[in-house]
């Protein structure tokens, strides 16, 4: 794929078996067996020592990592200390080398190869600090150092899998995260991993890249912020980072293993090149999701009152444009990258919702209001004509792409068209989403109950015994693992039917039949301007719910959105 993939080789290639042995002189025979076996544990060494240095993730503490000293000298502390992300650290590990001279043959400057949440949780605070992305410096350390320039390197983060994966997330060397989310929910692929959200840059990052691209897609936040949580919910691998992910996809050679226990995968171009460069067993190709650009750059910050800031000035003239490009970074930013937060909160708190979030089933129950007064005449949030049945069929419509295939649903309609009518009536049958209903799968059957919702003109409205009954049939079904909703769609009035009650009554039954062990929220959404909201938002504050005056047709699905977010984050 463009020039991230051409270095690939064929995963599908077995490692060649030995072939028979050649019978060879005896005067021969040891000295070549003492030498192939020499070459062949250098070359173990060799490959071993570079698989670990490209890759490992955890901050390199031996000193023997961080720039060379003469060996049997005691040599003072250095007078300048770096901490550099691992794949940029090689690179300002060799400038530091070129701005001498050495103090008795001493290093004037220790260049650390560390990952930055490892920076941010050590007790020794470095003189320079080049983390893998700005957003660090404004999460961290507060004002404690000053960037000096522009960042000295950039790389994009892309979207990597075993090459056997390429036509299903992507098309040539372009996809999408909406796309991949899709793929996701679709079960279409067979697992997919991501970085860990708090320590990791990509993990991070890849957060900000779902959320701006499933913000293209609704005007409505809290939608766009669970259409992200689709995908978090469909990860295989949450804990890991970029490059221990490419490690153990370095110790593998069976392909199929790697797309069971990886599949697709951000990481940053210039990993992926490494990796590639290497010429591992497993060849991966990469796509650049073109739905929202996200880009790892490499910051050179200073601590304020170094005392060697000429020292730092120095090293960051001797890291060279020519030597970051050939070690796989950009040095030029990409025009249509998402811009990072300057305020760090509003990534934090995508990423803790995201670390947090808890995988839970969603059992949901439409109660919708068929009686006269939803057909009642009202003005929407544009100031257009409609009824309150047109707007709760085009609310139910937009809301209905939330629920997952985890979900669970049936839906009722409430209104009694006559004195011996009951409360309610069961129009699709509780169950899982994907399943069928008489051959038809359920999803369909109920947008299509939902296209035909029609008010009846002189039904009453047993709000109250429909939702006491409602409860009562999800409590049955509350079990662990899920999260159990009653969404209640009407305009709040309860009345014109033998199963009126008054608000009173109502809440003491419903608090009667609350069981903590089986809760169950309820959603009530209210529509129109004179919806008695006041009677909905104690009904749903007595089950631990929320109530939504809906006025557009997005109201609903937000309502909702809220709710599930709620629901996963634990509150």
């Amino acid at each position: 794929m463009s020039d991230i993939s051409r270095h690939e080789r064929d995963p599908g290639i077995d490692p060649p078996e030995w072939g028979p042995h050649h019978h060879r002189s005896p005067e021969n025979s040891l000295s070549r067996l003492m030498l192939a076996a020499s070459v062949v544990l250098i070359l173990v060494a060799v490959a071993g020592g570079t698989t670990w240095w490209m890759y490992t993730r955890d901050p390199v503490a031996d000193p023997s990592q961080s720039l060379t000293r003469p060996s049997g000298t005691s040599c003072p502390p250095a007078a300048l200390r770096v901490a550099a992300a691992p794949e940029i650290a090689p690179v300002v590990r060799d400038a530091a080398t070129t701005i001498g001279p050495p103090r008795g043959g001493c290093p004037a400057v220790e260049v650390v190869a560390e990952e930055p949440f490892a920076t941010v949780s050590g007790q020794r605070k470095p003189d320079v600090w080049i983390p893998s992305s700005s957003v660090w410096l404004g999460m961290s350390f507060g004002t404690a150092y000053e960037t000096k320039g522009a960042p000295l390197a950039r790389t994009p983060i892309v979207l990597a899998a075993p090459t056997v994966l390429k036509g299903v997330y992507a098309k040539g060397d372009k996809t999408s995260w909406a796309g991949l989310t899709t793929a996701a929910a679709e079960q279409r692929l067979p697992a997919v991993s991501m970085p860990d959200a708090e320590r990791s840059t990509v993990g991070m990052l890849s957060v900000l890249a779902v959320n701006k691209a499933m913000e293209h897609t609704t005007a409505d936040k809290g939608i766009a912020e669970l259409k992200a949580l689709t995908l978090r919910s469909r990860l295989t691998e949450t804990g890991a980072d970029a490059a221990s992910m490419l490690a153990k996809v370095a110790g593998e050679w069976n392909a199929s293993k790697v797309v069971d226990n990886f599949g697709v995968f951000p990481t940053t171009e210039q990993q992926l090149k490494a990796y590639q460069n290497a010429g591992h067993t497993v060849a991966l190709a990469g796509a650049y999701p073109t739905d929202a650009v996200v880009e790892v750059d490499y910051p050179f910050a200073v601590a304020r009152g170094t005392e060697h800031g000429d020292l730092a000035e120095r090293l960051r003239s001797a890291i060279g444009r020519t030597q970051l490009t050939d070690a796989g970074f950009r040095t030029s930013a990409e025009k249509n990258a998402v811009a990072i937060p300057t305020d760090p909160r509003a990534l934090l708190a995508k990423t803790r919702a995201w670390a947090g979030y808890r995988s839970l089933a969603s059992q949901v129950l439409l109660l919708i209001d068929t009686s006269g007064s939803m057909n009642d005449k009202i003005k929407d949030a544009s100031g257009r004509e409609t009824t309150r049945a047109a707007l709760l069929r085009a609310s139910g419509q937009a809301a209905s792409e939330l629920f997952g295939d985890d979900t669970s649903i049936g839906m009722w309609y409430f209104g009694a068209a006559a004195p011996t009518s009951p409360a309610h009536r069961e129009i699709v049958p509780f169950g899982p989403v994907t399943a069928d209903i008489s051959g038809k799968p359920r999803r369909d059957v109920l947008a299509s109950a939902m296209e035909g919702y029609r008010a009846e003109t002189t039904a009453g409205t047993p709000l109250y015994q429909s939702v006491l009954d409602a409860t009562a049939e999800m409590q049955a079904k509350v079990k662990p693992g899920t999260a159990t909703f009653i969404v209640v769609l009407t305009d709040g009035a309860d009345g014109e039917s033998r199963f009126a009650m008054t608000e009173g009554q109502f809440q003491d039954r419903l608090k009667a039949e609350i069981d903590p062990a089986a809760p169950v929220s309820i959603i009530a959404v209210g529509y129109g301007p004179d919806a008695n909201m006041k009677a909905l938002s104690n009904m749903a504050s007595t089950t631990g719910g929320t109530a939504i005056p809906a006025t557009n047709s997005a109201d609903l699905a937000s309502g909702i959105a809220k709710a599930f977010l709620a629901a996963h984050s634990g509150k």
